[in-house]
């Protein structure tokens, strides 16, 4: 990975026109970033273009776990539980500054549907499955030591409880990382260009023609491959697909109705006011075969998810009044003494859904497999779908694999790491003396950016009013924001606070960053 001195990356549209590329990878979230990421490393010229901003779906409303799917035992997907489990300690060592150790715990009741053996035998099954790339050792906890660690438990019918070891990540960052990483590569990469349909040639693709949502610009881009990895909305491209292939009379009569490739659900989340626990809590809900995540998070709390056929547009999904009546419902049942607390409208901070873009399957959603699908259509479009965001790595291995049939790929078991992994050499304290800032500032941005906390202290040395919070609500400075716009090709002020900076996530009441993240995005447009 190329780690000299970061140059400035607008987004920078001229380089596509009429560009000629081995690849073309069509979303960036983070299936598309890591195969955009996967093919630069390889050698190939790579582009990626994604119609919103980075992560703005799916990718940046997940429930921020990187995890081996414990639920998934049950379904005896044994193969995707082990593989995901190697993946999961391959992201701890290959981006240590977004991905993190996190302990669960599973309370058991009488009541409960799977009984106090049955969640023994699943959590030690999990660990040996783990085998050496386990993070640690479960252990049971009894009632009372649960009660401890969990303030205000429902005690009628707990029997106790089990303590295991999973993953935690930022996800819209590991996403962009991932999309910074294949840029410094030399990839091609652009946020905020939708691909309007598809060139054809021999009744094959041979390119797109993309439209630049913000200057408003058209223009022709070929590729020898095209992948698309869109998620929610690949049966949408897929319909594009078909119209590129058939006359104008064709289009304006009708087509064939095609077969989905993928079954969306959707996956609700709330921020809640308040952390009740260091360490992440699983609930069965009573309701399904589900479980509840309640895991700490930037001081608060994330509570998720739903599992629900979606069928509307993938661009108008959100959390409903039903979707948070349910999440509250079944979290009022354990904590009965925080229906007047913490789950309550009043302490919401934020909501979120996600579609998870399964690969096409009848049956229960919950049941429906994880694994992923690599699929290429009648005219040599490559559709990636399906799979867990803890799969990525191996996910864009496969697609390479099926794109680069006869090369021999490098070999990223050994390691795949993201813009701004590595050992940081300096230490927080001198790095505080250095720059004028506090410490607890300094371990913050080392933190968030890993190896490359030092590009934003560059700013502050250049302007030193650049290291004055954004505001009271959360550690960030003013240079991270600037950072954002200059180098991470943020354009809209919800980049910054939802994905650049994860604003959102915390609890404002005076909005100071709000107001200042949009003074600063107007100044730099217009160069103030």
């Amino acid at each position: 990975m190329p780690d000299g001195k970061r140059r400035s990356m607008r987004r920078d549209i001229s380089r596509f026109a009429h560009g000629q590329y081995d690849c073309l990878v069509i979303g960036g979230g983070i299936n598309g970033a890591a195969i955009a990421h996967m093919a630069a490393l390889n050698g190939l010229k790579v582009a990626l273009l994604e119609k919103d901003d980075f992560a703005s779906g799916t990718s940046s409303k997940t429930t921020k776990l990187i995890h081996g799917g414990l639920r998934y035992l049950e379904t005896f997907e044994l193969d995707l539980v082990i593989e995901a489990l190697r993946e999961r300690f391959y992201l701890l060592r290959d981006a240590p500054h977004l991905v993190r150790p996190l302990s669960f715990i599973i309370p058991v009741y009488k009541t409960d549907a799977r009984s106090w053996w049955l969640v023994r035998l699943g959590v030690w099954l999990y660990d040996q499955f783990a085998g050496r790339y386990a993070i640690g050792r479960h252990r049971l906890l009894g009632a009372n030591v649960l009660q401890q660690l969990m303030p205000g438990l429902k005690a009628e019918g707990l029997r106790g409880g089990i303590l295991y070891y999973d993953a935690q990540m930022d996800d819209a960052r590991l996403v962009l990382e991932n999309v910074l990483s294949a840029e410094a590569l030399g990839a091609h990469v652009a946020n905020y260009v939708e691909v309007k349909s598809f060139l054809k040639k021999d009744g094959l693709v041979t390119g797109v023609i993309a439209c630049d949502t913000i200057g408003g610009k058209e223009f022709e881009l070929y590729a020898r491959t095209v992948v698309c990895a869109v998620g929610p909305w690949t049966n949408g491209v897929m319909l594009k697909e078909q119209e590129s292939a058939l006359p104008q009379c064709q289009t304006s009569l009708g087509r064939r109705p095609l077969r989905p490739l993928v079954r969306t659900t959707k996956g609700a989340h709330v921020v809640c006011q308040g952390q009740i626990s260091n360490h992440a809590l699983i609930i069965p809900t009573s309701r399904d075969q589900r479980v509840l995540f309640v895991i700490p998070w930037m001081g608060n709390s994330l509570v998720g998810t739903t599992d629900t056929d979606y069928t509307a547009d993938p661009d108008r999904v959100a959390t409903d009044q039903e979707d948070i009546d349910y999440l509250f419902q079944e979290l009022r049942r354990v904590f009965p003494g925080a229906a007047d607390g913490m789950f309550k409208k009043e302490k919401i901070i934020a909501t979120f859904a996600g579609l998870r873009p399964l690969a096409y399957q009848p049956g229960v959603s919950a049941k429906v497999s994880r694994q992923h699908l690599i699929r290429e259509s009648d005219s040599g479009i490559v559709y990636v779908v399906g799979g867990k965001y803890t799969t990525y790595r191996k996910i864009a291995q496969d697609c390479l694999k099926k794109i680069m049939p006869s090369r021999s790929l490098v070999d990223t078991r050994n390691g795949f790491p993201v813009f701004g992994s590595g050992k940081i050499g300096e230490s927080v304290q001198g790095t505080a003396e250095q720059y004028g800032l506090g410490i607890a500032t300094i371990q913050y941005l080392m933190d968030f950016y890993g190896t490359r906390y030092k590009d934003v202290l560059a700013l502050v040395r250049a302007n030193p009013t650049l290291k004055e919070p954004l505001c009271t609500c959360s550690p960030a400075i003013k240079a991270q924001a600037v950072y954002a716009i200059q180098s991470e090709m943020a354009i809209t002020q919800d980049d910054l606070i939802k994905r650049r900076l994860s604003l959102v996530h915390r609890y404002c009441h005076r909005g100071q960053c709000r107001r200042e993240i949009d003074r600063l995005v107007h100044s730099m447009r217009h160069g103030l």
